[in-house]
């Protein structure tokens, strides 16, 4: 329940008035509206603003992820966008504030849709999927094992260079989004099954054409974007795996389990190359789709 003291700092009383008189705006409107900024108007005041000048975008980003742990429905967090912006719009239209900290605020669709992601068990099945009757089998066992351990995207799998895994550092040096360079730590699974391939495979695919690439084709060059999708898709077949599974659903999931095992967002952040956190934490919502569907299976009163 919104107390007094902070609807009236935050001039709600007002904006209800803009609504009902200048927009015209219907009784059931004005009452949608009033419920959900009395909910914004209060999370922000527990999150120290004193009114809506203190209210910045990362703060109204931190609303809407709010909403959703709430378990509001996509349609109503939608309404609860617009009447922030709305809202936004009346009070620098009134000069109450100097800026509009909702210009940029997404609506839920991008991130409403949870990336698939594989369980444990289904990661652990693909990763043995590649068994020694398959001829590229220790490439195919290393490309598995580095787009897992390491959280790659399918055009960071591709472009690492031999020089790029530093074995006795059990580190990959891989080249994202933006040129940025980023260290991210390997398991020694992964290790193993690089150090096999390097030895066992790669001396024999190279032909004077792998430009100090890491992962060949047949013919030695380096591995392809489709090429790559059609190695995974081999494997998501043998193992048994129903889900639609893209070279991006590994990435989900190594960074879905690292949260599960109790790992910090801005590590996290740090492995898969976001510049900004709040990409991240994306797989947050994931992860608490995963305590709520444990909750629900195992709960005696779910």
């Amino acid at each position: 329940m919104i107390t007094d003291n902070i609807a009236r700092n935050f001039l709600l009383e007002r904006f209800g008035d803009y609504l009902a008189l200048e927009r015209g705006a219907s009784e059931r409107t004005g009452e949608a509206y009033a419920r959900d900024l009395a909910r914004f108007a209060t999370f922000a005041s527990v999150k120290g603003a004193s009114g809506p000048g203190d209210a910045t975008p990362r703060m109204l980003h931190d609303y809407v992820y709010h909403l959703k742990d709430l378990g509001l429905a996509p349609g109503s967090i939608r309404r609860n966008v617009s009447a922030v912006r709305s809202y936004f719009r009346f009070l620098l239209g009134e000069g109450y504030v100097g800026g509009d900290p909702s210009d940029r605020l997404e609506t839920p669709k991008r991130w409403l849709t949870l990336p698939d992601v594989l369980s444990v068990e289904e990661a652990e099945r693909l990763l043995a999927a590649p068994t020694l009757d398959d001829p590229l089998v220790f490439r195919d066992r290393a490309m598995l094992e580095l787009a897992y351990g390491a959280g790659l995207r399918v055009s960071e799998w591709i472009t690492l260079g031999v020089r790029d895994v530093l074995m006795n550092e059990s580190l990959v040096r891989v080249i994202g989004k933006g040129d940025k360079e980023r260290l991210v730590p390997i398991g020694r699974r992964a290790v193993a099954a690089v150090a096999t391939y390097l030895r066992e495979l790669r001396p024999r695919l190279e032909r004077g054409t792998g430009k100090g690439t890491l992962l060949l084709n047949a013919r030695g060059i380096p591995l392809s974007r489709m090429g790559a999708w059609k190695i995974l898709r081999k494997y998501v077949t043998k193992a048994g795996i129903a889900k639609r599974v893209s070279p991006h659903t590994l990435r989900h999931s190594f960074a879905t389990h690292l949260l599960e095992g109790g790992a910090d967002l801005r590590a996290v952040q740090e492995m898969l190359g976001h510049a900004d956190i709040s990409t991240t934490q994306i797989y947050t919502h994931v992860d608490r789709e995963y305590l709520r569907s444990v909750h629900k299976q195992f709960h005696p009163r779910s």
